[in-house]
């Protein structure tokens, strides 16, 4: 009997932009799309169509332009949410419509006001539909893990005979632990009729911490779908990250092969992995934390004695896997002001950037300015530059020329900056609580704007005194969010790059006339 494959169902763009803050453009959804189909998932879920023109046209857009994964747009069982899908992701080569209807008696008494049969009669409905747009369509018991199991099995049963070739069973809330969600998902199996003729899958939340677990108990009892996310992003504590199941599954091979004792088959490339994850982090604006595993900057870090003396005298004592295998570790190259433009542009190819000669040319005069401020650059830093500078997304309507600070013990921090707009350069002072805070009161009287700073963090590119700050803010105003970037080996600088790009952000989207969108929980 051939191994099995495992379906990776990646819904950062979906499920995993639902989370408070984490709002993508057009551009950055589609970036990070090409970079799933390079990691190599097997669906990608674009979005949720119908919630707004810009989730619309993100979902048709990656349709048209990546390649590989089939690619999945959400609705409810509405008619108009379906059509919505069903248009978002017609030019891709590989679709799917997902739809879903909660089931729990919680969902249909409270949220939806419905008897079961009703709900019944409108997933049947809502599955026939979506076959009008596309062969391949999933459907989802919203909140699953809580309704009650009979009603699970006759529903499951009708969505299977009206078409249906995936069935996700979501653990919505993030109720249930391990052994039960596999408990269900073998119950599911052995008791729904025609079930052996579509894919069980997973999404797990992890309000209890237990996302990872449950989805790998649902493989464990014959699940072949687990939907996941990219760091684990999500609403409230996120869903199962993906990094954590491949890696879990890839590692624990063995364990998963069932009774033929082959090895599940996965299509992820792991290499690709931190690249991915780096990638998510930065145009999200969520930090990884240091002891997340897999992909946290101590995964592999080891500082205790008898650790470090296992890993020197064999690694396998103390790493269960590589650096390597996830696309850590390798040669590590240092530049300087000394490098040449080929040796610079030889790099960025290594690293993964595909750079036209305009873009490389930019980079490398960025590039030279750090190095005149620090003896080494390193690949990080390399990776901040062209994120920072070549990958810029947004029409600069102010453009931060000159920043002054003064502050000090028993000082009253202040600062004046120089704002470019199209047509002139405003000027502005301001005091504030700290050197930052001043920079940004400065700022605001000089544009104009004054949103509200929700959350703000700055991180050290590289170690050392002379390493790169990485700043990253989120702004709020009237409903809509934006999330600005910026680095200077000055943190100070760094802070009010990414302020003034975070205002850029915001007025980029109303000038676009981009509304907030419909937000839906599975």
């Amino acid at each position: 009997m051939p191994p099995e494959k495992i379906i990776i169902f990646d819904t950062t763009l979906r499920d995993g932009e639902q989370s408070p803050g984490a709002s993508l453009s057009i551009t950055e959804k589609l970036e990070i799309a090409q970079q799933l189909a390079v990691l190599g998932v097997d669906v990608i879920e674009a979005g949720f169509p119908v919630s707004s023109p810009a989730q619309f046209e993100a979902t048709k857009v990656i349709a048209e332009e990546v390649s590989g994964p089939t690619i999945a747009g959400l609705a409810r069982a509405h008619e108009n949410d379906i059509q919505a899908a069903g248009n978002a992701i017609a030019p891709a080569k590989k679709k799917r419509i997902h739809t879903f209807i909660a089931t729990s008696p919680i969902h249909m008494e409270h949220k939806l006001k419905k008897k079961p049969d009703e709900v019944l009669k409108m997933a049947i409905e809502a599955i026939k539909y979506a076959k009008t747009f596309t062969d391949d369509v999933e459907f989802s018991p919203e909140d699953a893990c809580r309704s009650e199991m009979p009603f699970l099995i006759e529903i499951c049963a009708a969505a299977i005979e009206a078409g249906a070739t995936t069935l996700n069973i979501p653990d919505t809330v993030g109720y249930v632990l391990p052994y039960e969600y596999g408990q269900i998902i073998a119950q599911l199996k052995a008791d729904v009729p025609g079930i052996d003729n579509c894919i069980i899958s997973t999404h797990c939340h992890n309000d209890l911490g237990m996302a990872v677990a449950n989805s790998l108990a649902g493989v464990r009892n014959g699940a072949r779908q687990v939907e996941c996310t990219v760091n684990g992003l999500g609403e409230r504590a996120g869903n199962a990250a993906l990094e954590e199941i491949v890696m879990a599954i890839r590692t624990r091979a063995g364990f998963f092969a069932g009774k033929d004792a082959k090895a599940p088959i996965l299509n992820i490339n792991t290499k690709e992995i931190y690249r991915t994850s780096q990638l998510v982090s930065r145009l999200t604006g969520f930090v990884i934390q240091p002891n997340k595993a897999i992909v946290g900057a101590n995964a592999f870090a080891h500082e205790a004695g008898v650790h470090v003396d296992g890993i020197l005298k064999k690694r396998s004592t103390y790493e269960i896997m590589t650096p390597e295998s996830i696309g850590l570790g390798g040669s590590r190259m240092v530049l300087g002001r000394h490098t040449g433009r080929h040796g610079f542009a030889d790099r960025c190819k290594q690293l993964g950037f595909k750079l036209t000669n305009e873009e490389t040319e930019h980079a490398y005069e960025r590039f030279l300015q750090i190095a005149d401020k620090k003896k080494e650059v390193f690949d990080e830093d390399i990776a901040a530059i062209i994120n920072d500078e070549i990958h810029v997304i947004v029409e600069k309507i102010y453009e931060l020329q000159y920043l002054h600070v003064a502050c000090g013990t028993g000082t009253l921090p202040t600062a004046s900056v120089k704002i470019k707009t199209k047509d002139e350069v405003k000027q502005a002072a301001a005091c504030g609580d700290g050197p930052v805070d001043a920079a940004y009161e400065a700022i605001r009287e000089a544009t104009g704007h004054s949103p509200e700073l929700e959350s703000y963090s700055i991180k050290a590119v590289t170690g050392g005194k002379e390493a790169l700050g990485e700043a990253t803010v989120r702004i709020s105003e009237q409903g809509r969010t934006a999330i600005g970037r910026g680095i200077s080996t000055d943190i100070i600088e760094a802070s009010a790059k990414a302020y003034v790009d975070a205002i850029n952000r915001m007025l980029s989207a109303k000038k676009k006339g981009e509304e907030p969108e419909l937000k839906v929980q599975l």
